[in-house]
């Protein structure tokens, strides 16, 4: 199951570092303003690989039930899949940071329709923490 699970885990990175690659990209063509024409690319890049994500996340949610149910010492003798799921995290960050960024592109450069402006709850810095305090799972517990 070990050798399973970080075998998944390192394709999911190898997914989120093509996503990474993607949002870089288009961060750099919009400070450049290389954007109008190029916007194409980066939706059919971003499309492509949604159901490889998709596939992806579901088989985790599939490891994660069964790592759960491990006993605490049994997931203690494997500190390498805490590091691989630490690395995960900080890369999905990177690409939430950047998509961001890229918003913030969009609408100052007038290439957002205002349909598709940012929800206020994006403007809230704690609304996910709420949202999880709400679910009565508190804040910065992990799996």
């Amino acid at each position: 199951m070990m050798t399973e699970l970080l075998d998944d885990l390192d394709q999911h990175q190898a997914i989120c570092r093509e996503l990474l690659g993607v949002a870089q990209a288009e961060g750099l063509a919009l400070r450049n303003h290389e954007y109008p024409g190029g916007a194409a690319k980066f939706d059919q890049s971003r499309k492509a690989l949604l159901p490889v994500l998709a596939r992806s996340v579901d088989q985790l949610k599939q490891h994660r039930l069964r790592w759960q149910k491990l006993p605490s010492p049994e997931r203690a003798r494997h500190p390498e899949i805490a590091a691989q799921l630490r690395q995960t995290q900080d890369a999905l960050m990177k690409i939430l940071t950047l998509d961001r960024e890229n918003e913030q592109l969009f609408l100052r450069q007038g290439l957002l329709p205002p349909t598709h402006l940012p929800s206020l709850n994006r403007q809230r810095p704690h609304f996910v923490a709420n949202l999880y305090a709400r679910q009565g799972r508190p804040r910065g517990e992990t799996d």
